[in-house]
Order: structure tokens, then C-alpha cells, then sequence
């Protein structure tokens, strides 16, 4: 195998910048490209925070893949003296007659010994008394969970990643008709080429990726809490999961509201043209909801909003793999809303196939996806 000294990771994304710190430490001489600033408002691992935790019903991989994730923001948090990821725990909500996932979940935690318990219903009044949940079976909970500081976290990555010698460029890519990279209007020059461009994958590979992703909006909402009240902060409420109704969210901390996240399918995004403002729509189905879970914040102020892009893929797994016709050049897309929370374990693992150490897992092959119902599917 001939050796590799020079990489070009496009894509300054959660994904892009663990993958070209992760080079850099192998002792490759790594330029980290990306149209704009690292943790811009348009990427998908921009914003404040996301949800990392373990539960991903019968899916080993993604269980300990996390654990690995969370051990890399934690080191990180320390090489950089920041705090990244806030243990405030996570709680899966299971409803009545709708609590398959969290069963499988539940087994899958006691297989692999990740700390966990069941709160039965009688106790989540008292656990969690700023909710609503006379409909919950039980809540499955994550004590070592919680969230990371998205765009924090990105630009904490880029920082170590250039005191570790890496290179970073502001400049756009795009690709030929045979799906190349060009950089100043030549192909990129690098024993290892990485893209990982997000949502605008598709419109970079339309010939290997288009098919494939379902780029859509996901709205955000963060809700001011009542005055003088704790009972919404990370220290006193955990991230939560509330399954049976497509939702999810991550309580008050760092100076931002509380988050509250309902996911359904939505229109397809234009990245380049389309404002990122909420719809009245989106504010009204949120404060429903709201209404029906926490009452104590259904007439409160919105204190912040946001849209960012998600590229689905149909089965909700990533694509990492090589591109089927340039063997040097990796491909990562299709992160389905949940890869920030893996973090540095992807990184390490996209470096590892960019150098010919593995292969790709079956799931993260570039191939045509079973449809899923994604609203249904917790990420």
C-alpha cells in the first residue's frame, strides 16, 4: 500500500473536522476546506446543541459508537479547556401501547452494561414534575447522557485541529460531470480526498448520492421559562425523547431556552436561495404540543428560533464509503440528524477508511435504502 502524506477533508461539519483532525494525528499534512466559517448558521452541526445518548433501540453499533463519541467530546472539552458536553442525562419516553423501541433499547443498554434504569410511571411525577405524563408507560433513562454544544464543539475541533499543524481554507468546491472535486477550477490534488459536505452532497455527487438523500428542514424553537423557575434547567431536567409523538428536546442551559424539537416530514430545502425562517405553521404545532407536555411553558415567550437542513437517507443510516469510481476519494452524507452526538468515534472512523485500514460497515454502504416511515424513527 503506498504510503499517504496529503489529505484534503472538504466540509468544515462535525463530520470534516474530527475526520481531518483525526489525520492530522496519523501524521498526514491536512487542509480543512469549507465555502464558509466553521459552525456557519446554515450547517446542519452548526446551532447550540444536540442530544447525545445511547438508546438506539436494537442497534448495538450506534449504542457504543456513542460511548465512544462522548468519551472524544469529553477529551477534547479537555485539550481546549471548554466544555463541550454537559452530563444532565436523557430520559426515553415510552408511551402507552407504543413502547417497542424502548423495550429494544432498554435490552440493548442491559447487553452492552451502559448505565441506565427504568423510572415506572408512579415515579415520573416526581422525577420530572414540570411534564405531562399521564400517558407514559414508563421513562428509560440515561444518566451518563446529555447534550453537546454543537457549533462549539465544531469550532473547538478546528481550533485543535490547526494547533495541531492542520491547514484551513475558506474557499467553495464543486464537481465536474465525472463527480471530481475541483478546487480553483483543478481536481484536488491529495493521496486522500474526504468530502463531507452535508446536505450539499447531493448536489455535488447527483449521479452517486441524489437519489439516495431526501434533504429536508428541520425547524427549531427554544421556549423561555416562567421567571424565577428552575424546574426546566439542565440541572434539574434531562434531555428527553418523547417517541410516541415525534419529539424531542434538550431543557435550559447556557443562556438558551428550552428546546423543543417536533420532527416531521417537511418540503425539500433550497441550501443556496431559501430563508431559514420558521413558518407559522411550525410555532403552532410546537405550542400545541407544548400545551399537551408542558403546560407551564404553552403560553410562554419564544426566545429563539432556527432552520437548519437535515439529508435523510431512507433507512436512516449514514453513507460512508468510497465513491464508486474514485477509490481515493470518501464520501460521508446522509447523517439523518444524529451524527453530531458520535463525534470523534466518526472521525477516527472515516480516517481509518481513508486510509485503507477497513472497509465501510454494511450500513454505511452507498446503495438504494428500504423506504422508512423517518418521522417515526428517533434520532
Amino acid at each position: 500500500m503506498a504510503r499517504r502524506t496529503t489529505a484534503v477533508v472538504v466540509g468544515a461539519g462535525v463530520a470534516g473536522t474530527t475526520t481531518a483532525l483525526s489525520l492530522r494525528r496519523e501524521g498526514l499534512d491536512v487542509t480543512l476546506v469549507d465555502a464558509w466559517e466553521p459552525g456557519h448558521p446554515g450547517a446542519a452541526s452548526g446551532g447550540e446543541h444536540r442530544i447525545l445518548r445511547s438508546s438506539h433501540g436494537t442497534d448495538e453499533f450506534y449504542a457504543q459508537l456513542s460511548r465512544e463519541g462522548r468519551l472524544g467530546w469529553l477529551e477534547l472539552g479537555e485539550q481546549t479547556s471548554e466544555e463541550l458536553f454537559v452530563q444532565c442525562g436523557a430520559v426515553m419516553l415510552a408511551k402507552e401501547g407504543n413502547t417497542a423501541w424502548e423495550d429494544a433499547s432498554k435490552k440493548t443498554l442491559e447487553r452492552l452494561g451502559i448505565p441506565h434504569f427504568v423510572a415506572p410511571a408512579h415515579e415520573l411525577p416526581v422525577r420530572l414534575p414540570v411534564m405531562k405524563a399521564d400517558d407514559i408507560a414508563y421513562g428509560l433513562w440515561e444518566p451518563e447522557a446529555g447534550f453537546v454544544y454543537a457549533q462549539r464543539a465544531v469550532q473547538a475541533a478546528v481550533r485543535q485541529f490547526l494547533r495541531e499543524g492542520g491547514k484551513l481554507r475558506r474557499a467553495r468546491v464543486v464537481t465536474d460531470e465525472a463527480e471530481r472535486p475541483l478546487l480553483d477550477g483543478k481536481p484536488i490534488a491529495a493521496d486522500v480526498v474526504v468530502m463531507a459536505c452535508g446536505a450539499w452532497m447531493s448536489g455535488l455527487f447527483p449521479r452517486t448520492l441524489r437519489r439516495h438523500l431526501d434533504v429536508v428542514r428541520q425547524n427549531v424553537i427554544m421556549i423561555a421559562t416562567p421567571p424565577g423557575e428552575t424546574g426546566y434547567d439542565h440541572t434539574e431536567f434531562p434531555c428527553w425523547i418523547d417517541h410516541g409523538n415525534g419529539a424531542y428536546g434538550i431543557p435550559a442551559a447556557g443562556g438558551f431556552g428550552f428546546k423543543a424539537v417536533l420532527v416531521w416530514r417537511q418540503l425539500h430545502i433550497d441550501l443556496d436561495r431559501e430563508d431559514r425562517i420558521v413558518d407559522e405553521t411550525s410555532i403552532a404545532r410546537t405550542r400545541r404540543y407544548l400545551a399537551a407536555r408542558f403546560p407551564g411553558l404553552a403560553d410562554q415567550p419564544i426566545s429563539q428560533m432556527a432552520v437548519s437542513q437535515i439529508a435523510n437517507t431512507a433507512d436512516t443510516h449514514f453513507m460512508i464509503d468510497r465513491h464508486p469510481e474514485h477509490r481515493g476519494m470518501v464520501l460521508v452524507a446522509g447523517d439523518s440528524g444524529h451524527l453530531l452526538k458520535h463525534g470523534m468515534a466518526i472521525g477516527r472512523f472515516v480516517a481509518g477508511l481513508a486510509l485503507e485500514r477497513h472497509e465501510t460497515d454494511e450500513r454505511f454502504r452507498i446503495r438504494d435504502r428500504s423506504s422508512v416511515d423517518l418521522a417515526s424513527r428517533p434520532q
